[in-house]
C-alpha cells in the first residue's frame, strides 16, 4: 500500500487537487440513490438535456452521466479495459465500514466484491462493491498506525 502522508520536496504545484470525478452510469436514479443513501452525498444540480446529476458530500464532487443507450452499455472490465479502475471513498471508522457492508448485504442492486478486510498488511481496512450501474467503489478506513 502507499502512504498518504509521504513528504516530497516542496515545489509549486500546478494541480491543487481533484475537482470532481465523472462516472458514466446506465441507471442514473439507482446510482444517485447509492451515493446519496450510502455515501452521504447530496444533489447539487441536474442536467436533463444531457442526463446527469452532480453530487457532493461537501468535500468531494461526483458527477453521474447516463450513457446514451443504457440497453447497449458495455460493462467495464478492470483487467482488460483502460479507464477508471475504482473510486475509493474514505470512511470515518471501522464500525462505519462494517455497517455499510451490513447494509449492502440487504441491497440487491449493490454487488459486493469482497467484505471488509485488511488492506495489504493493515492496519487499514477496506471493502469493494459495484454500485448499481457497475462502477467499482472501494470504501476504506485508514486506521492509525499502532
Amino acid at each position: 500500500m502507499f502512504s498518504v502522508n509521504a513528504q516530497e520536496p516542496k515545489q509549486e504545484q500546478s494541480v491543487q487537487g481533484v475537482d470532481h470525478v465523472g462516472l458514466a452510469v446506465s441507471d442514473l436514479k439507482a446510482s444517485e440513490r447509492f451515493f446519496t443513501q450510502y455515501a452521504g452525498f447530496h444533489v447539487l444540480s441536474r442536467d436533463e438535456k444531457y442526463p446527469s446529476v452532480f453530487l457532493s458530500n461537501n468535500s468531494v464532487v461526483i458527477t453521474l452521466w447516463r450513457v446514451t443507450d443504457p440497453n447497449r452499455a458495455v460493462a467495464f472490465d478492470r483487467k482488460h479495459n483502460v479507464g477508471l479502475h475504482h473510486l475509493a471513498l474514505r470512511v470515518s471508522s471501522e464500525a462505519t465500514l462494517n455497517a455499510l457492508h451490513d447494509t449492502f448485504l440487504q441491497d440487491k442492486q449493490v454487488k459486493i466484491e469482497f467484505a471488509p478486510e485488511l488492506a495489504g498488511n493493515g492496519p487499514n481496512k477496506h471493502m469493494m462493491v459495484y454500485e448499481p450501474s457497475g462502477n467499482r467503489i472501494e470504501f476504506i478506513y485508514r486506521a492509525a498506525a499502532r
